[in-house]
């Protein structure tokens, strides 16, 4: 049976589970075949109907365990040497690969998707300071090709619901799931799910445990209206896990770039952690604490033969590395845990 269908079937048979406790969840149901359709359009997305073929032909192998506690979400598998160069061939047509990685394979043979991002950086950050995710329900929100969300039925969850609009991350997940399945997947694998939509396009559900929001924050043009569209996922006492790009200064300091940041065109504020905390108690959270501040370094993002594209090194100012190349602060990280 082909693997995305399978996989879009196990989520609709979440939605449908949970929809007998939670009727909200109808609201999710009745959308999710436009929302699936959409993201096939290949009017819309000229690549969809490639990156669907490149995962239909990647092969089936037995996995003999998984392992999504690790620095690389990995599968143990036995390759033979022809079908390892045609997956590595086919998983390099989904490029580029930003959030991982990831390792399939033995000692001998093994494909290593080094991602742009050692995105477990940022989980080792974050891990220490939030609830336990056991038997929670969890949304991943931003979660490109769901390496975080691997991290997190790692933890134990017992719902992991992954979005991003994103074609070629809806793919790149199915193709990690894919491998990590194999002929017999491990029954933990029909509690994560991907779903191609952004936040804004989420009806309120007050239905998660825990809200992971990593690096979205800045690209919106009304924060406080993705805070309040973040706490309506969340049962009350729920906790919002953000991370988001910070300057330094106090509660009236927010950084508008003038064109871009970093290279990047679509990024519209950046807050000092005091001026944060602030949006955050507006919105109406509790229990706000700054748990992580932490530099951007070329260790944990940079160009890879998974990424070849430009990088962080690439967005810094040549002469002085303390700024980006339009002049501003170099990128800076916060990592703040706030209650519903």
């Amino acid at each position: 049976m082909n693997s995305i269908f399978q996989a879009e079937q196990a989520l609709y048979l979440e939605f449908l589970t949970l929809s007998q406790k939670y009727p909200i969840v109808n609201d999710w149901l009745k959308q999710l075949p436009e929302w699936i359709a959409h993201i096939k359009n290949k009017e819309r997305y000229a690549n969809a109907t490639y990156f669907e073929s490149a995962v239909d032909k990647l092969p089936l192998f037995n996995v003999n365990g998984i392992d999504l506690t690790q620095n690389n979400i990995s599968a143990h598998i036995d390759f033979d040497i022809n079908k390892l160069k045609k997956s590595e061939a086919l998983l390099k047509t989904l490029m580029p690969w930003r959030k991982g990685g990831f390792y399939f394979g033995n000692d001998t043979h093994h494909i290593h998707i080094d991602t742009e991002w050692r995105s477990d950086f940022k989980w080792n950050r974050v891990l220490p300071y939030i609830s336990p995710l056991k038997d929670k329900r969890v949304l991943d929100v931003g979660g490109g090709s769901g390496y975080h969300g691997f991290r997190m039925l790692g933890e134990g969850a017992k719902t992991v619901i992954v979005i991003d609009p994103s074609c070629l991350f809806y793919y790149q997940f199915m193709a990690i799931k894919k491998l990590l399945g194999g002929h017999n997947p491990n029954p933990i694998l029909n509690h994560i799910h991907f779903m191609p939509v952004g936040l804004e396009q989420l009806p309120k559900s007050e239905l998660f445990h825990s809200v992971f929001c990593m690096g979205v924050l800045y690209h919106r043009k009304s924060p406080f209206e993705c805070l309040e569209q973040l706490k309506n996922q969340l049962v009350k006492g729920g906790e919002l896990i953000l991370e988001t790009l910070i300057v330094d200064g106090d509660e009236t300091t927010v950084l508008v770039p003038k064109e871009r940041y970093a290279m990047m065109n679509n990024v519209y504020c950046l807050p000092s952690v005091p001026a944060l905390t602030l949006w955050l108690q507006k919105v109406g959270f509790k229990e706000i604490k700054c748990v992580d501040v932490n530099i951007t370094t070329s260790d944990e993002q940079r160009a890879t033969a998974w990424m070849d594209y430009h990088s962080l090194a690439d967005f810094l100012n040549p002469n002085d590395n303390s700024k980006t190349i339009e002049g501003y602060p170099r990128p800076k990280r916060a990592v703040m845990i706030a209650k519903r």
